[in-house]
């Protein structure tokens, strides 16, 4: 590989062009509408290996701190950018040892600690494909995942190890601790350190293999290459307005490809630092001051989180945040607008998915629109594509948001591993989530399955939900059709109370009633239900289950309907 010179370091080739795609976009962040015009994905060339490349040419000598750790206890853990970049050395010799080899699927099923930022670099300079899994999985769904990944090696922590004895499977076991029969990761910090040959990984060599959530079936198997995410999650970092020298805190669980995004790729592909805050149960005082406390300029969060944060006392201000977003479902007006009112700074949405990075968004220097996703991002060529006869959607419409195949950007996974999915078909990428557009502005409307007819309208559970929310009871919402003689189907919400709200009539009344007032009468929700909605172990709601609750046709004794209330009448 070829070599240019910055200063007193040397850069290969693909590093140097991929810090100039990085600083071009560094350079127009307060402008994104020629980003958007202006930016490409930069060429690696044939042989690139981000951890070796990217991670430690800005590494090496580099004092900096790369990883904050804290735990709700007052633990504390950190890394300078230098300690990971030799200890992942470490990691990588002491695995190769072990047997692990290029190509070889390696389960990491590890939580927010040192060791995972320093695993995940270990693998990746073998060449080695990481397979990440939450430590929530059990051992069913950790049979499946080994078995379908063809995972070599597992590493966990020495608590998880018992879930692995009835997988079956001729794999490598390595454990943070000291259990019998398991090796121990910790040895590695022992060995002589030497810096990591370059594995000579192309960029379609795989890097990754995550298991999507499953909100509507089983989980699919994503494969992402050497440079899908390492090199795609440059428009995730635009997305997040990430700097040199931030402290980025983003809220997610180890295992989710959020966490990848968030917590590893965009924050050092800007040389930023990773703040983790580590609890057992959600506190949002104790966050918002850990985030004052720790000079957090740039905070990442799903609409659950934000949803919770508006309730708690924001009054204290928001310390040194410079950028708010949120991901992982569509974020609500309402929460926005509170954000806006009390620190005077705006929540951007963004969308991406697991097969992808951040490809829509509000990037800094955005007009935020409440309730959209933004515009696309710079180098994601995304489409509308009509769901009915295929054809592109041109201008202001409707359809399901699309990647362009023919302009495939380096951002989008090379497949699934499975197969079985049409997910590629007719020259695009299908997300299989519906959007419109509006003098360039997309806003999500729901997944494919979720949007149903009502009375012959089209019904956006989202639209409603984000309604339902702004009412002080609701906590959580979940709209689904629910069959009905006359309009075929209706909107009903199942609602997760506020805390101290009580189960009653009465609040039904008022939660119908606030619907009422709100939504065009098509939308208006006829039937609401108290209910603990059911979640993925990432966290999001499987409308897919209250939906099959409703054409099962029992009796739901817990359920209201606006009949059973003649004032709605008056």
């Amino acid at each position: 590989m070829g070599a240019v010179h910055a200063g007193d370091t040397t850069e290969s080739l693909a590093a140097a062009a991929y810090r100039t795609a990085r600083d071009q976009l560094l350079a127009l962040r307060a402008d994104p509408e020629r980003a958007r015009a202006e930016f490409a994905f930069p060429d690696v060339g044939t042989v690139f290996n981000w951890a070796i490349d990217w991670f430690d040419t800005i590494s090496r000598g580099n004092e900096r701190t790369a990883l904050v750790i804290v735990d709700e206890d007052g633990g504390r853990e950190t890394r300078t950018f230098d300690q990971l970049a030799t200890r992942s050395d470490k990691v990588a010799t002491w695995l190769r040892a072990q047997g692990v080899r290029r190509g070889d699927p390696v389960l990491l099923m590890l939580g927010n600690q040192v060791e995972l930022w320093e695993a995940m670099l270990g693998i990746m300079k073998l060449g080695a494909v990481i397979v990440p899994a939450t430590a929530a999985l059990g051992p069913q769904d950790l049979r499946d995942r080994v078995a379908r990944s063809g995972a070599r090696s597992v590493i966990c922590n020495a608590a998880d190890t018992a879930k692995f004895d009835s997988v079956p499977g001729d794999y490598r076991r390595i454990c943070t601790g000291n259990t019998r029969g398991w090796d121990h990761l910790g040895d590695a910090q022992g060995v002589d350190h030497a810096q990591v040959e370059h594995p000579q990984t192309s960029p379609t060599d795989p890097l990754l293999l995550y298991f999507t959530s499953g909100t509507t079936d089983r989980p699919k198997l994503v494969e992402h290459t050497q440079v899908s995410y390492p090199v795609g999650h440059l428009s995730t970092m635009y997305w997040l307005g990430l700097r040199p020298g931030d402290v980025h805190c983003n809220i997610s669980s180890p295992g989710w490809a959020k966490h990848a995004w968030s917590c590893f790729f965009a924050p050092w592909a800007a040389e930023a630092t990773v703040f983790v805050y580590n609890y057992a149960r959600f506190d949002p005082a104790a966050l918002l001051a850990r985030l004052r406390d720790e000079h957090v300029t740039t905070f990442c969060a799903p609409p659950t989180v934000w949803r919770m944060l508006i309730t708690a006392d924001l009054s204290g201000g928001p310390g040194t945040l410079r950028e708010l977003v949120a991901a992982g479902e569509p974020l609500n007006p309402e929460v926005i607008t509170q954000v806006a009112q009390r620190w005077g700074l705006t929540i951007r949405d963004g969308y991406g998915q697991t097969e992808t990075t951040a490809s829509v968004g509000n990037p800094p220097g955005s007009t935020v629109r409440p309730g959209s996703m933004g515009r696309p991002l710079p180098g994601v060529p995304v489409v509308l594509v009509d769901v009915v006869n295929g054809r592109e959607v041109h201008g202001a419409g409707e359809g399901e948001l699309c990647l362009d195949l023919a302009a495939r950007p380096v951002s989008l996974m090379a497949g699934y591993r499975d197969g079985g999915s049409d997910a590629m078909a007719g020259g695009y990428y299908h997300s299989g989530d519906v959007a419109s557009r509006d003098d360039g502005t997309i806003t999500f409307i729901g997944r494919t399955d979720d949007v149903f007819k009502s009375s012959d309208y089209k019904v956006s559970p989202f639209e409603v939900e984000s309604v339902l929310i702004e009412h002080p009871a609701v906590a959580e919402a979940a709209v689904v059709p629910s069959p009905d003689a006359v309009r075929l189907a209706v909107p009903k919400a199942y609602v997760a109370l506020a805390p101290g709200v009580p189960a009653t009539r009465d609040t039904a009344l008022a939660i119908l009633r606030f619907a009422r007032e709100r939504l065009a009468p098509y939308q208006r929700v006829r039937r609401v239900e108290f209910f603990e909605l059911p979640k993925t172990i990432s966290g999001k709601i499987r409308r897919v289950e209250l939906r099959a609750r409703e054409q099962e046709g029992v009796d739901l004794p817990g359920e209201w309907r606006e009949e059973q209330f003649p004032e709605l009448k008056a």
